[in-house]
């Protein structure tokens, strides 16, 4: 058995050492992978059957092979080559997102995908209803909402308001149950109540204009009122150059790759960094939503007239579609954890495009504070809230509430849209 372990890697005569270093290059192939992984903690919450666990096993697979084709030397040469590649673009592209150098990586996701998304003509990104199979925390309805299945008579029969905004009203960082919603619906009495979900992750004022405007009736009901957590998305278009009043330009268009609603995404492995470059860079080629450029503009902690301008526009634009349907609205800023998002820097220490973090929270409250004065202008209701009634571990990473977080908005909120939401009760 020796004497053929070492015939295989080249050390018996007669000595064939390009064997003997396709057997050392693929033992050092491994060495940085394991340091790579140490040095990023990318083994941190790895789920069995993510995407991530299976690009360690292809990489595993592929160096194995190196070595166990070592007397072959034009096919280990394939392999290693196809080795270095895919950790380079996986592993490597998550070094230079750590040091700032690059402002994505190719590396797979350490859990599964929670929420599949698909390309939309007008939206540009929908959630995927999730299959009945699914057992993960995040459920999707037949109406692309996030939370249970729901039925016409079910919610005929209660009091039904219909929430709006981004990520932090799709509350991506809870699970079902948990989110603050449901824990609205809960405090509001579920027999008399129907809270639904209608949040989706990125969106701005632009895409909730077109989603109150097109689809906020759900399973053919018309809600009796609507609330919109609404701003901190609006605010990362600050301060880009001739700002375009849909965000045509920048935020809209973005969100085809930043919500991954590529067929091409669904259909190449998501184990493979090199699959995923080739089909991003077929999808820049032929595809006709193209991804935007990097708009022009400038740094700045200066209030944005333009970007304020189309946020007051589309506010209005949403009241006037609720009041002519005789649904009453009511408007939420945004708040976040601003000493935990200044602490850690996030987005390479801008927020937007060119908004810096440490100047987030004068900005926001400012934006948070022209909705006040519109909305009393326009007769809806406004919720004022501080982020001192919060505590940090009321957030997850800052932006998106914890379920502590989560229950703790709703009680905050709860009153008001009950006083708002009852007068328009069902008899």
């Amino acid at each position: 058995m020796i004497r053929w372990l070492a015939s295989h890697v080249g050390l018996a005569r007669p000595y064939r050492f390009e064997r003997t270093i396709a057997v050392l290059v693929s033992l050092a192939l491994a060495v940085i992978t394991v340091g790579f992984v140490w040095r990023y903690r990318l083994a941190a919450e790895l789920m069995p059957g993510s995407p991530r666990s299976w690009y360690f096993a292809y990489l595993a697979l592929l160096l194995s092979l190196g070595i166990a084709c070592a007397r072959w030397p034009r096919i280990t040469m394939v392999v290693l080559s196809l080795a270095t590649l895919e950790l380079g673009l996986g592993l490597g592209s998550v070094a230079m997102t750590r040091h700032e150098l690059a402002d994505s990586d190719l590396l797979p996701g350490s859990g599964p995908r929670e929420v599949e998304r698909t390309w939309h003509p007008l939206l540009q990104a929908i959630n995927v209803p999730t299959s009945r199979s699914s057992h993960g925390k995040y459920h999707v309805d037949s109406q692309g909402l996030r939370g249970r299945e729901r039925t016409p008579q079910e919610l005929r029969d209660r009091t039904v308001v219909a929430v709006f905004g981004g990520s932090t009203t799709e509350d991506l960082a809870v699970r079902d149950g948990e989110t603050w919603p449901e824990r609205l619906e809960g405090l509001l009495n579920g027999d008399r109540f129907a809270v639904l979900n209608h949040g989706a992750t990125a969106n701005s004022t632009v895409q909730i204009v077109i989603r109150t405007a097109f689809y906020q009736l759900a399973y053919g009901v018309t809600p009796d009122c609507a609330v919109y957590y609404v701003g901190g998305t609006d605010i990362n278009s600050s301060h880009i150059s001739d700002l375009d009043p849909g965000f045509a330009t920048y935020q809209t268009p973005l969100l085809v790759d930043a919500l991954e609603a590529r067929r091409i995404e669904h259909l190449l492995p998501q184990a493979s960094p090199l699959l995923r470059l080739l089909g991003r860079l077929a999808a820049f080629a032929f595809d006709t939503a193209r991804a935007p450029p990097r708009p022009p503009g400038r740094v700045s902690a200066e209030p944005d007239p333009a970007l304020e301008a189309i946020f007051l526009r589309n506010v209005r634009t949403i009241s006037s579609i609720n009041r002519g349907r005789g649904i009453a609205t009511i408007w939420i800023g945004e708040i976040f954890d601003f000493a935990s998002l200044d602490k850690s820097g996030g987005r390479g220490g801008l927020w937007g495009t060119y908004l810096r973090v440490a100047d987030l929270q004068m900005l926001l409250s400012r934006l948070n504070g022209l909705l006040q004065r519109e909305a009393a202008t326009l007769g809806d209701t406004y919720v004022a809230l501080d982020e001192k009634q919060f505590t940090p571990d009321d957030f997850a990473d800052g932006e998106h509430f914890s379920s502590k977080g989560a229950a703790r908005f709703a009680s905050l909120i709860a009153p008001e849209v009950a006083a708002v939401c009852r007068k328009r009760e069902r008899p």
